[in-house]
């Protein structure tokens, strides 16, 4: 058995002690594309969601460490803790090493798969809505502490739970199967058990059961679908670069954060975790932005996948079906308009940071870049082979005539301010794309690039610092912002030595080392954030864009080492003190780093060519140097039809 002394840069000390909150880096997430849940590196689950990721949860410590509830099994003494994702698997499997044994806790959410399922099959996913926790001695014997608190509307109410049969239930909640001794105090329960090597104990929160049958049964099972599910999935990813374990997880993270039944993608799995510990920037992030899941698919598209945006098109025509001619910047999971937000007083928030939130106000924004960012994915959707049925033209003639009767007006930017409109170069810019793709989509004979030019020249008139010569955050500002990073992405075409200024100009206001803030303009809140994760990423493409390719590639080595041990980001970090800030996992950061590495290897391979133009230029490029022209699209075809279920010759495991 190893000594306590030799351990790994993946341990760490736990002793006993009056758990409060623990650090958003501490955590991992599980989850079965319809639900998840975070998981500490001392053994408690502090958030979880069954059925959807936006539900009220079943555990909610992580915003209110006294009342929140959690589910936490870990060993009764002084231990040392490694843990890691199953390879190439939203699987986690954590290690208690203690002075007489060791043990492994594996957690994960199981999935099952329709038979025949055909070519949208990944969106057929069965979730029986469990969340599964094994325990496996390894060496010794280990003495753990087994605690089960469910939190009700939110913590709102106290449970009341009863246990017999091997069942722990309570009114209105999920049944925690399980064998063990429990002392039941309302709706606290609490046990001990020791694990010696070679056994094996199951526990299952399972919010479906088939009358008569105890899920435990099942383990074994779903178990060796979920590898099978994970790492056929994951296979499909053709990136081979020098950072292919950073890419390839962040890959999967954002597959955790898709909601099968209908394609959405959240931005992050939580509410309401702090940008600013005690501020009161706290938001719910359990939504679809479309800018979000505009870059999201294409950080899928770039590395081979195409059936998430076939699926994704499909919900994003529905949603603004019941919106037009507005666009929403955000819509709920199952297509929700409604996501007003109301705050939970009875909650502490994270650290003492409150408000908590529920849904988000920012949803009845005007925020122009939007626009572009869908007529943007539709080129880009159309570039890798896709077919726009007339009805979705339509409904793309209409956002870019939006578009051209409203640029000229202010908005409120992609960092939903909460101040008065101001008119957003970047939203400019992205009017000027908007535009641009519906000349080259619809082809409807509107002069579409004309309006586009006079976009442009209304930037230059008006957001470009006279003195400086750089973009600005808004017009008439001195003020820059990192979202100008962007400015070359989209193939807009800025001069050479405009963009180059910019760059200047944003890194001397913004940047802090290797982290940059989005903005520092006044934005409508009290006190103040982290540094924006993406924002470095965006730093990475500039640097490039603008021939800086050796700081762009020593940049991206350092962003990749700042990840958490399980290779997951949050929205933002603390420069001074590494730690994260803001919800979690935040898809933003993972699809960035994607993006971002994609782009190196294009320009390792093809000098400023390789990562000129377009979103769409680039996904092509990167597709068809994987696969080559001729297999392109035949890669794209199988690539839409991932996740094909095999365990152990068995045929697909289907829930009843």
């Amino acid at each position: 058995m190893q000594d306590l002394a030799q351990v790994t840069s993946k341990q760490r000390t736990e002793a006993p002690d009056l758990r409060g909150y623990r650090p958003i880096r501490d955590y991992a997430a599980v989850g079965d594309c319809h639900g998840s849940a975070l998981i500490a590196r001392d053994g408690s689950i502090d958030w979880c969601c069954l059925r959807r990721h936006d539900a009220d949860p079943v555990f909610c410590r992580l915003l209110d460490a006294a009342n929140g509830g959690h589910w936490s099994i870990r060993p009764a003494g002084r231990h040392e803790v490694s843990r890691d994702y199953l390879s190439e698997t939203n699987i986690l499997r954590t290690v208690f090493t203690t002075a007489t044994g060791r043990v492994v806790l594996t957690d994960f959410m199981p999935v099952g798969r329709q038979i025949g399922a055909g070519a949208h099959d990944y969106v057929s996913l069965n979730a029986p809505n469990w969340l599964v926790r094994r325990i496996e001695g390894s060496d010794g014997e280990v003495e753990l502490e087994f605690a089960f608190r469910p939190s009700f509307g939110f913590a709102r109410d106290r449970a009341v739970l009863t246990f017999g049969d091997g069942r722990l239930s309570g009114s209105g909640l999920p049944d925690l199967f399980a064998d063990l001794p429990f002392s039941i105090d309302g709706d606290d329960a609490s046990a001990t058990l020791t694990v010696r090597a070679g056994e094996r104990r199951d526990f299952v929160l399972a919010a479906n059961v088939v009358e008569g049958e105890d899920p435990r049964d099942r383990v074994d099972e779903f178990l060796a679908v979920m590898e099978a599910f994970w790492r056929e999935w994951i296979a499909y990813c053709r990136y081979a670069g020098p950072h292919r374990d950073a890419v390839r997880r962040s890959a999967l993270a954002l597959k955790l954060l898709t909601y099968a039944p209908t394609g959405a993608l959240v931005a992050a799995l939580t509410t309401s975790l702090p940008e600013e510990i005690g501020g009161e920037r706290n938001w719910d992030y359990r939504y679809s932005w479309l800018r979000d899941s505009s870059f999201t698919l294409y950080a899928l598209a770039v590395l081979g996948y195409a059936g998430e945006a076939r699926c994704y098109h499909d919900y994003l025509a529905a949603c603004f079906r019941r919106t037009l001619p507005m666009v929403q910047i955000m819509y709920g999971i199952e297509r929700e308009c409604d996501l007003r937000e109301s705050v939970l007083n009875h909650l502490e928030g994270y650290e003492g940071s409150r408000p908590v939130r529920v849904g988000n106000g920012a949803f009845s924004q005007r925020q122009m870049d939007v626009y572009g960012q869908v007529l943007d994915l539709a080129l880009l959707y159309e570039r890798l082979g896709g077919r726009l049925g007339e009805q979705y033209r339509r409904l793309l003639r209409t956002l870019a005539a939006f578009v051209a009767a409203h640029w000229r007006e202010a908005d409120q930017g992609l960092w939903e301010m909460r101040g008065p409109p101001r008119h957003h170069v970047h939203g400019k810019l992205m009017s000027w794309v908007a535009l641009d793709r519906a000349s080259r989509v619809l082809r409807d004979g509107a002069d579409w690039g004309a309006l586009a030019e006079e976009v442009l020249s209304e930037v230059a008139a008006k957001g470009v610092d006279p003195e400086g010569g750089h973009l600005t955050q808004v017009f008439g500002s001195v003020h820059t912002d990192a979202a100008l990073l962007l400015a070359p992405m989209p193939g807009l075409p800025i001069e050479h030595a405009t963009f180059e200024r910019t760059v200047a100009a944003v890194e001397q206001e913004l940047r802090r080392g290797d982290f940059l803030l989005r903005y520092r303009s006044d934005d409508g809140l009290r006190g103040q954030e982290g540094e924006f994760l993406i924002c470095s990423f965006w730093l990475v493409d500039a640097l490039l864009a603008t021939g800086r390719a050796d700081d762009a590639r020593a940049l991206f080595d350092r962003l990749c080492g700042h990840a958490n041990d399980v290779g997951l980001y949050a929205e933002e970090i603390a420069a001074e003190s590494g730690a994260f800030l803001g919800n979690f996992p935040q898809a933003f950061t993972h699809l960035a780093l994607i993006g971002s590495a994609v782009h190196l290897q294009l320009h390792d391979r093809d000098g400023a060519a390789g990562i000129a133009g377009s979103y769409a230029d680039r996904a092509a490029r990167s597709i068809g140097a994987t696969f080559g022209w001729r297999g392109m699209w035949a890669a794209i075809k199988q690539c839409s039809q991932v996740g094909r279920i095999r365990a152990s010759k068995r045929s697909y495991l289907v829930w009843p």
